[in-house]
């Protein structure tokens, strides 16, 4: 599921994840076999501040800039029976959290004090202090083929939080399944099937109702977005690999309407998306 949603949303141009790379730093301090502390400092808009679309303000990918104010990751992870040849089946815990250091906008409030949907509104949101989240995240082979390390069957599950104030996304979580290697014939592919679900925040719910209180009762409030997924990777030879997958979003943008409509218009329709990655490596 890589880079989870809720930070690719909340986080100034969706943090330090492709396509765009932020300079930074990382540590992994090994402490035991099982137990391992990690954490990493990033440049915290590596974009560069603005509106619209990130990667139209960082087209090359290539800014890397450093004088934003920062953002902090760490975590900690604890596994278990992950020594080579375990006969047992191996998982792992893992537990983290998120600081970055700028300025974020409320979601309901302007800087007056007042609902930004208010004919007294000044217009502006007002401004908070940093902003905080945290996950966790857990792993379990459930079958192993004998004989082997990595292949087998694999279960995982992650959920991941921030303040409903200032983040348009407060609670995420995903889960789903990995099947690695399953055939001897094709011992190197993997096919996985996930779900995942992300909570528009309550201060952004609020500003809907206030819109609808306000504007009229047709305006639309956001609730949630799901995602179903499925992905299989073929490796045509050592190092290449190709990888279809398949997409359905529920509720897109959290029942949010077409922006090319009228406003309120009809709520965007689920789609199904469509993808074909490949990956090489010398």
């Amino acid at each position: 599921m890589g880079w989870p949603a809720i930070t690719s949303v909340d986080l100034p141009s969706g943090g330090p994840s492709p396509p765009l790379a932020a300079m930074g730093t990382r540590l992994l301090v090994n402490i035991t076999d099982q137990l391992s502390v990690l954490g990493g400092i990033f440049d915290g808009n590596q974009a560069g501040p603005g509106p619209g679309d990130p990667q139209e303000r960082n087209r090359s990918g290539v800014n890397f800039r450093i004088n934003d104010p920062p953002l902090l990751l760490g975590q900690i992870q604890y596994a278990w029976n992950n020594k080579k040849g375990d006969p047992n089946l191996t998982g792992q815990i893992k537990f983290g959290g998120w600081r970055h250091f700028g300025q974020f906008s409320d979601l309901q409030l302007a800087s007056n004090g007042v609902s930004l949907a208010a004919p007294t509104s000044s217009g502006t949101p007002l401004m908070l202090a940093g902003d905080i989240g945290g996950w966790a995240v857990f792993e379990q082979q459930l079958y192993r083929v004998p004989k082997s390390d990595d292949r087998g069957i694999g279960l995982f599950a992650r959920v991941s939080g921030a303040p409903a104030d200032r983040n348009l996304i407060d609670l995420y979580a995903d889960a789903g399944f990995e099947f690695i290697g399953l055939s001897d014939q094709r011992p190197d592919d993997k096919f996985g099937v996930a779900a995942g679900y992300a909570h528009v925040s309550k201060r952004a719910r609020a500003l809907d109702a206030d819109y609808r209180a306000l504007v009229g009762p047709a305006w639309p409030v956001r609730s949630f977005e799901g995602l179903l997924t499925a992905v299989y990777q073929y490796q045509l030879r050592d190092g290449w690999t190709l990888q279809p997958n398949f997409q359905y979003v529920i509720h897109p943008g959290g029942g949010a309407t077409d922006p090319a409509g009228p406003m309120p218009g009809k709520a965007l329709k689920n789609p199904v998306v469509f993808g074909l990655r490949t990956t090489m490596k010398f």
